[in-house]
């Protein structure tokens, strides 16, 4: 991605080497043609042709060779750059047949969990549709129906899927036939980060998520006002929540042997980076399962206090904003 202007240059370059001093003139003007289409703002493509067009008849003659080729050359390496960026952080949409028909997430907005599922590969990153059922985190009543009593759940075609791992696996069952292609060692890199996942990131994230009571309420509120909640649940989940949870973060601590939540949770970061070992992703030019379980957990908590620390003391910010870029806009769908 890095080598895009240079590559973009060379091939202007090149072309207008080969042609003749009559069709040379033709050839700069075609190409700057094509760079200013290939390079349009947010007012289009007509917007940026109507602004250079006024300096193109300037540099129509031989005598402006050079400032020709240096606009040209800078506006298609900027194109270029831009297309290899699109193409490395494309999504991977299923073919058509394999897209559920009908897929409903029960969850919290909040939950770690929850979100290893919907910023996945399987909702967002794989461009399936889904729509987004809240549950009240007190009363539950929106999966009474269920005898599973946790989050999340996934509906898929009428059938019920849970746990957040086994939802992946199983979605991915679904919609990925035949399209994983990894070698062994490949295979189980993933499955040793997804693992861990599992077993160690989720555990530091709520004794930081609810570290204090002002960060406790500060997730509650982004809870609630993500939910289809009245005004009276709002209050009774944001307080009596935040409350709760602030006491079982301490017990979380002791579980897990947390004596400092936060440098916990920088190390955490830290170890992820470490494993990229200096690649764009843990799956190499795009994410794998892997990369897209750690997204998912942490991002509930980007945006809240613990999360804006841990960007600003670790080296994970740059990697979290390629998979901001790779999993693009929610797949969700308005309810």
């Amino acid at each position: 991605m890095r080598k895009a202007p240079t590559l973009a240059s060379a091939l202007l370059s090149r072309s207008l080497a080969s042609a003749s001093p009559a069709s040379a003139a033709t050839v700069r003007s075609r190409l700057l043609q094509v760079a200013l289409y290939g390079s349009s703002s947010a007012g289009g493509p007509h917007a940026s042709w109507r602004w250079f067009s006024p300096l193109l008849d300037s540099l129509r003659g031989d005598s402006s060779r050079a400032a020709y080729l240096g606009l040209a050359g800078v506006v298609s390496a900027a194109a270029a750059a831009t297309a290899v960026s699109q193409e490395v952080y494309a999504k991977e949409p299923p073919p058509p047949e394999l897209v559920p028909k009908d897929v409903v997430l029960y969850q919290y907005e909040a939950c770690p969990f929850c979100n290893k599922v919907k910023a996945s590969a399987f909702l967002d990153y794989y461009d399936i549709p889904y729509k987004v059922v809240e549950v009240n985190p007190l009363s539950k009543k929106e999966i009474k129906w269920s005898e599973y009593k946790k989050v999340p759940i996934l509906m898929v075609d009428g059938e019920q899927l849970v746990d957040s791992s086994d939802i992946i696996d199983k979605m991915g069952e679904k919609i990925l036939k035949g399209k994983r292609t990894t070698v062994d060692s490949e295979d189980d890199e993933e499955k040793k980060w997804r693992r861990w996942v599992d077993n160690h990131l989720v555990h530091v994230l709520s004794p930081n998520i609810y570290r204090n009571v002002s960060e406790a309420l500060e997730s509650f509120d982004y809870i609630t006002s993500n939910g289809n909640f009245s005004y009276t649940e709002k209050i009774s989940v944001k307080y009596a929540g935040a409350a709760a949870m602030y006491f079982v973060s301490k017990n979380l601590k002791k579980k897990y042997n947390i004596t400092d939540e936060r440098q916990a949770l920088y190390d955490a970061a830290e170890t992820w980076v470490s494993a990229l070992n200096g690649r764009e992703f843990l799956g190499g030019s795009k994410p794998n399962l892997a990369d897209l379980a750690v997204f998912g957990v942490l991002r509930p908590i980007r945006y809240l206090r613990s999360g804006k620390d841990m960007v600003e003391h670790t080296r994970i910010g740059e990697w979290y904003s390629r998979m901001e870029s790779a999993v693009g806009d929610s797949s969700r769908m308005k309810a």
